[in-house]
């Protein structure tokens, strides 16, 4: 089953005020004066709750929007992590007053949107809909009831999509760099899994919201076609009641950058392409004067198609795209800057980020590559200016963290203002070269060797999808083992070659889901080679028939013949017993090393069939048992990883098959329930034969 990931990149431009004058052709227009944007003032309400509401008047359509801030300190999450997330989630399914269908079907019938967070709610609707609107978000935040079976869809949601991205490796990737930044004992290095997702009960989300939803560190934004006389009433008559009461407050040791580079790596054996993150944490405030002159000096790195994107794709085609993001927060920022590349091509690539890092701190910037970066980040500005939750966003913003009464109005003249020695003053206080992590997920074995030299020392450190460390010369393969005693043993685990042999079919039945649809896979073998599965999912239905010598597909497009390395791995998946003599059907092996999968230690076996397919497969060091297989897989968008697991092995007629299947494609992940297996019921032959 094959994925097709489509990426849509969108670029802003914003156009220059040209002079009335006849131009000087020889040289570009000299930019126009910064256009003022005009962003009405807001009113305020304080009510003796201590909630504090803004009103921000726009009368061109009849629309009222609502914004809803909690302003509390971050908060550790330890081993449930992702339990705040959840809390959010549950405050919209249901109230004392309302269950959660009635939540949902009195917002439809006005037309309205909301949505809740662990941080607060946004709401919207037409005016006229409006008070409505208020009693819906009132009762959510101040009468939330919290049900069992509600946590219980909650969870399985979240795990099953922590799931589909627990190997992706952008994300393990992001994992590390949030372990690495910050340290473990801040709540910015926390993320979710599926154990912690399994830990969250029903009296953390409580207990949460019971501590913190209060309105005295809460702060609305009401936004549309309202005036303050109009909000008051309404304010005051849905959140005036609120209860406040006193909120925990928490200090963190603020992360501090490496005194010098330091190399990390994750070994994915399979992958094809090295995920790519250098950076560090950086002292950059929300609201800071150094944040729009840093965020023009993080564009011209690689805030958008600029120098990273130009150097690694257009120079030297390293990748499809390179970036860097340089992200201010009230307390722990952070600069990344981001790319995947070739196996081959890491090392490379690593050192023309450090060097357009290290450029953009020593040479000044070009007067036209500047004001392309400002053009940039005023389009952006004003597209952002759309969407009524940013107005909202902007008043919050200004009473919490003391800024300026014209922070934003005046955006886009302190935009215009910036300067190139400015440009190169905030990169070399906030982009660090030789005080970054530098964070890669690849193939080890191609790609550690070379990455020594980013280390002063010389070392690269190792971690794990989750980022535990571990010295990987102490996970020696032992004396005496290799790649036919692991799979001797694994045969010897499934029931022995003998019980194998007498296996002449084998029908399997199974079925699962992917993204909410339903799906159903028979899989029928047939010695010597012979093979018919059928899958049903939704309203598609397909059939892959191979009768030892060709296959097809069936499907809605008709009848189509499969070739190349597709009939190349139809042919192994039809024999039965190619794990009895792998040499025989042409394949090699080789065991490459060790590795932990979900804390089992595990033989990592490198397959090779004569055609040049390979792929790795993971041996339980200690059940004997196939855990996993991955391998790389053609798409229209290029290489990605397919990653298979096997679980819940169960004896038939002597022989263990698993009875769970797991397989994941990027971040699509389909998960299998054997619901039927028999061996030597001989289906008849008919169903092998490809010219019915």
């Amino acid at each position: 089953m094959k994925k097709y990931i489509f990426i849509l990149l969108t670029t802003l431009i914003s156009l220059n005020i040209l002079s009335a004058q006849k131009p000087d052709r020889s040289k570009p227009p000299a930019p126009g004066a910064a256009p003022e944007i005009k962003l009405s003032d807001y009113d305020r309400i304080d009510l003796p709750n201590g909630l504090k509401v803004f009103i921000v008047e726009n009368h061109q359509l009849p629309v009222v929007s609502m914004s809803l801030v909690l302003d509390r300190d971050p908060i550790m999450e330890d081993s449930a992590t992702g339990y705040l997330n959840i809390a959010g989630d549950l405050l919209r399914t249901g109230t004392k007053t309302r269950t959660k269908d009635q939540i949902d079907e009195e917002t439809d019938f006005i037309g309205a949107s909301l949505s809740t967070s662990s941080a607060g709610l946004f709401a919207s609707s037409l005016k006229q809909h409006f008070e409505k609107l208020m009693d819906l978000a009132s009762d959510i935040i101040i009468n939330p009831v919290f049900k069992q079976e509600e946590l219980d869809k909650l969870k399985t949601k979240t795990m099953s999509s922590l799931a589909a991205s627990r190997d992706e490796p952008g994300t393990i990737a992001d994992r590390i760099v949030k372990m690495l930044y910050y340290g473990r004992s801040h709540p910015y290095s926390e993320f979710e899994t599926e154990k912690s997702v399994g830990n969250i009960t029903l009296r953390l989300c409580r207990d949460y919201y019971d501590s913190y939803f209060k309105p005295n560190i809460t702060y609305i934004a009401i936004v549309g076609d309202i005036t303050k006389k109009e909000a008051e009433p309404l304010v005051n008559k849905y959140f005036g009641a609120w209860k406040k009461a006193e909120v925990k407050h928490f200090v963190y040791a603020k992360p501090a950058v490496p005194l010098t580079p330091r190399v990390a790596v994750v070994d994915r054996a399979a992958s094809v392409q090295s995920v790519i993150r250098i950076g560090h944490p950086a002292d950059l405030k929300t609201g800071s004067e150094d944040v729009i002159k840093a965020g023009i000096s993080n564009t011209i790195l690689g805030g958008g198609v600029f120098r990273l994107f130009k150097n690694l794709r257009e120079k030297h085609a390293y990748t499809y795209g390179a970036y860097s993001g340089l992200h201010p927060d009230q307390l722990a920022g952070n600069f990344t800057a981001s790319t995947s590349v070739r196996n081959i091509v890491t090392d490379s690539a690593i050192t023309e980020i450090l060097s357009e890092m290290k450029r953009i701190r020593t040479e000044k910037t070009e007067e036209a590559e500047l004001q392309q970066a400002k053009n940039y980040t005023s389009g952006n500005f004003a597209l952002s200016l759309e969407r009524p939750e940013t107005i909202g966003q902007f008043a919050i913003n200004i009473e919490r963290y003391k800024l300026p009464k014209d922070y934003y109005s005046g955006y886009l003249k302190k935009v215009a203002a910036v300067t190139s020695d400015e440009v190169r003053a905030m990169a070399n206080k906030y982009i660090q070269p030789d005080n970054s992590y530098i964070i890669v997920v690849g193939n080890a074995s191609e790609i550690a060797g070379r990455l020594k030299k980013f280390s002063p020392a010389g070392i690269v450190e190792f971690y794990d999808i989750y980022g535990a460390k571990y010295d990987p010369s102490l996970n020696k393969i032992p004396e005496g083992v290799n790649a036919k005693s692991v799979i001797d043993n694994y045969i010897q685990k499934l029931g022995g070659r003998d019980n194998l042999l007498k296996v002449k079919d084998r029908t399997t039945e199974m079925s699962g889901s992917t993204q909410g649809i339903p799906v159903k896979i028979n899989v029928y073998q047939k010695q010597p080679n012979k093979l018919y599965q059928e899958v049903k999912a939704g309203a598609m239905h397909q059939k892959i028939i191979f009768n030892g010598k060709k296959g097809v597909q069936i499907s809605i497009m008709g009848k189509q013949e499969i070739k190349g390395d597709q009939l190349e791995e139809l042919k192994l998946e039809a024999n039965l017993n190619a794990v009895l003599d792998y040499g025989k059907a042409g394949i090699t092996t080789r065991l490459t090393g060790m590795e932990k999968l979900d804390g089992n230690d595990t033989y990592r076996i490198e397959f090779t069939s004569a055609t040049g397919l390979e792929w790795y497969e993971y041996y339980d060091t200690v059940s004997g048992l196939r855990l996993r297989q991955t391998k790389t897989i053609k798409s229209p968008t290029g290489e990605i990883s397919q990653i298979t697991d096997f679980g819940d092995y169960k004896e038939v007629n002597g022989v263990k098959y698993p009875f769970f299947l797991s397989q994941s494609m990027g971040t699509q992940r389909i998960d299998l329930k054997v619901d039927n297996l028999k061996v030597n019921s001989n289906p008849d032959n008919g169903m092998f034969n490809i010219d019915k």
